[in-house]
């Protein structure tokens, strides 16, 4: 699915509790490799929520809130002590629900469901007669 203006994290990343906008343009960065997963969604109907609770302090958690219009909240949280990886953490969380989700909301679009099983040895159709039928009901 191509969109005429598809979701990226510079355009949908707001920062909430613990973040300033001084924190924006490396986090952008940190989460650009969600700009491929986000491009099938319009800007639009998509938002990146960011929060920090306890910046700095032992026992920081990370938030990631993704809101995408028709689908369900997908929410990812780290606990990391080094802000980077806990960033890494919830990214890499996301990308995957988001994946996960992608695949059971449009399964006909999935290559692994649509596979036909492997040929195998045909059913001569005198077999096939009363296929399901008991002996004694032949």
């Amino acid at each position: 699915m191509s969109t005429t203006n598809p979701a990226t994290v510079a355009q949908c990343l707001r920062l909430n509790a613990g973040f300033s906008q001084a924190d924006r343009n490396w986090i952008v960065e940190q989460f650009a490799t969600l700009d491929a997963r986000l491009a099938t969604f319009h800007a639009d109907a998509t938002d990146l929520e960011l929060s920090i609770k306890d910046r700095e302090a032992k026992g920081q958690r990370v938030t990631l809130e993704c809101r995408i219009a028709g689908w369900e909240k997908i929410v990812t949280t780290s606990s990391e002590p080094d802000l980077r990886a806990a960033l890494n953490d919830v990214r890499d969380d996301l990308r995957r629900k988001l994946n996960d989700a992608k695949t059971r909301q449009e399964p006909r679009n999935n290559k692994h469901l649509r596979v036909a099983p492997p040929p195998g040895p045909g059913v001569p159709a005198e077999e096939l007669t009363g296929a399901g039928a008991t002996s004694d009901d032949r």
